[in-house]
């Protein structure tokens, strides 16, 4: 479970429900079936119009993806793999790594150590596992898109809802307590249209693209780890190299961590 989703999402509900309380607005006024119906089925309506078939069957997968933490190595576990990987490969050559291919789970890490093992060049290789990269970062741009424009969507909509129930007002211009009770629903519709923008759609947009940006980065030190496996560098040298694409706390952290551990096995 993703918790940084849940969380914000309950302070989210938290922040808006103790505001109009403060405000002295009581909850019972979200419960407006025709403002929920012009926000919710209008965005959805406005939505499935401006994509295909086929990425708007992904939603639900992406709801997924939003509230559930991905399944992806990290690149602390990958640094020690790849130095193992190299250490066996200078020792026992490229061909003692085809042991290894039962033992890997990412498909994309286990189709480059094949192509590796199998004897492909390194330009091939980067070449292939690039191609992956880009075509997955199209597919997760489309996607995250897709509630970017729900986001884009949402508020305007909330103005047509405002515009629908103030056009509803003017039929109690003869009474001032209706008039009044009428307008304040009308408004309902705005607000709703701008907390499904920009505290749902928005949001959720942002978190498929930090988490796209971050599958990017594991599979480019996939790529480097496999090419200088390739290439027969010395485990030390991947461990330094590899290290770069961490921050420096938890580059340090990382070195620790290998040190104590060879001093152990030494």
């Amino acid at each position: 479970m993703d918790k940084t989703s849940i969380i914000g999402l309950i302070l989210a509900i938290i922040a808006v429900g103790v505001g109009m309380f403060m405000k002295g607005v009581s909850p019972s006024v979200l419960l407006n079936p025709a403002a929920l119906l012009i926000i919710i089925l209008g965005t959805i309506a406005a939505v499935t119009i401006a994509f295909p078939t086929s990425e708007i069957k992904k939603v639900p997968k992406l709801f997924g993806i939003i509230f559930k933490e991905e399944k992806i190595p990290t690149i602390q576990e990958l640094i020690p793999l790849f130095s193992d990987w190299a250490q066996v490969a200078r020792k026992e050559g490229l061909l003692a790594l085809e042991v290894k291919l039962s033992e890997i789970d990412d498909p994309f890490l286990k189709n480059g150590l094949l192509m590796a093992v199998d004897g492909q060049n390194a330009e091939f290789i980067r070449d292939v596992m690039s191609e992956e990269i880009a075509a997955m970062e199209e597919r997760h741009q489309a996607s995250a898109t897709i509630f970017t424009q729900a986001g884009t969507y949402a508020p305007t909509l909330g103005v047509l809802g405002a515009v629908v129930g103030l056009i509803a007002a003017l039929s109690h211009m003869d009474n001032t307590e209706e008039l009044g009770k009428a307008i304040g629903a009308a408004f309902v519709a705005t607000m709703m249209g701008i907390f499904t923008g920009y505290i749902l759609w928005h949001p959720f947009a942002n978190k498929l693209k930090r988490k796209s940006k971050q599958e990017v980065k594991v599979k480019e030190v996939m790529i480097e780890g496999v090419l200088s496996v390739l290439e027969g560098q010395a485990p030390k040298a991947i461990e330094q190299k590899l290290a770069t694409y961490l921050p420096v706390n938890e580059r340090n952290n990382l070195n620790a961590t290998i040190t104590e551990g060879e001093s152990v096995n030494g």
